[in-house]
């Protein structure tokens, strides 16, 4: 089989069934798992799917930077901001991390919502400043411009100072082996940081999330409360997060 034949049936392999695993593949097309490796690292190159131990699995769409994730699938990310929103109980905290579907969740809170909102994002800060009783406070530290948030040392223990009955959290990537991942360490530990700070962690995605993965792990699915989605409820992701006990809600 041809190298450009290869690539054409690791890219469908990879749509079918949503993950690639070296060995069996080459197995299957009788050649050294070298070569499929070499393969897997031509796609990862292009952005095509994101490696991993043993494979590879399909890349999220969601690393692009902030101005470019504003135009993908805003209805999904509405859904999943009006169910998200709908958690956020009158004289609650929240914790609301930063990206477009969490603005959106900000967007979708009542006006008169007596609230706490604790925030490592500007862009969400100043969403809410026409909530007249949304306190908000605003956790400082380096920008991180990709995504329009706070990370790194200061920010982290800034958010190791805080606590919240709730966290709306955004990933990039949603998948059963790899977890709950993004594209940055460092936006990664402050996620896993504000995550620690609230009783419940839901985690918002919206449907091109689900299946994905990026390069940097959040969160195993045991540190999460539920997901919100607006994916198909017949989605295979999703049947297999269900039956691993994952709280999923649909946000249809």
């Amino acid at each position: 089989m041809l190298a450009a034949e290869r690539r054409d049936h690791l890219l469908e392999l990879l749509a079918r069934e949503g993950k690639i695993v070296a060995k069996s593949v080459a197995t299957d097309l009788g050649i050294s798992e070298d070569s499929v490796r070499r393969d897997l690292r031509d796609l990862a190159a292009e952005g095509l799917c994101q490696r991993v131990y043993g494979g590879a699995l399909p890349v999220s769409p969601a690393v692009v930077d902030y101005a470019a994730r504003q135009s993908v699938t805003p209805d999904g990310k509405r859904k999943v901001a009006a169910v998200a929103a709908a958690l956020v109980r009158p004289g609650g905290t929240l914790i609301l991390d930063g990206g477009t579907t969490a603005l959106a969740v900000a967007h979708a809170l009542p006006q008169d919502l007596d609230c706490t909102v604790i925030t490592h994002s500007p862009t969400v800060a100043a969403a809410l400043l026409d909530h007249p009783r949304a306190e908000l406070f605003l956790l400082g530290g380096r920008v991180f411009k990709h995504s329009a948030v706070t990370c790194g040392a200061a920010a982290i223990e800034a958010a190791q100072n805080v606590s919240a009955d709730l966290c709306l959290l955004g990933v990039t990537g949603v998948h059963p082996d790899a977890g709950l991942t993004t594209g940055d360490a460092e936006e990664a530990a402050m996620k896993r940081a504000l995550a620690a700070r609230a009783a419940d962690t839901y985690v918002l995605a919206s449907s091109e999330k689900i299946g994905t993965a990026s390069r940097f792990r959040v969160l195993p699915w045991d540190g999460i409360s539920g997901l919100i989605t607006d994916a198909d409820p017949r989605h295979p992701v999703l049947g297999e997060l269900a039956a691993r006990g994952v709280e999923v809600l649909a946000a249809g």
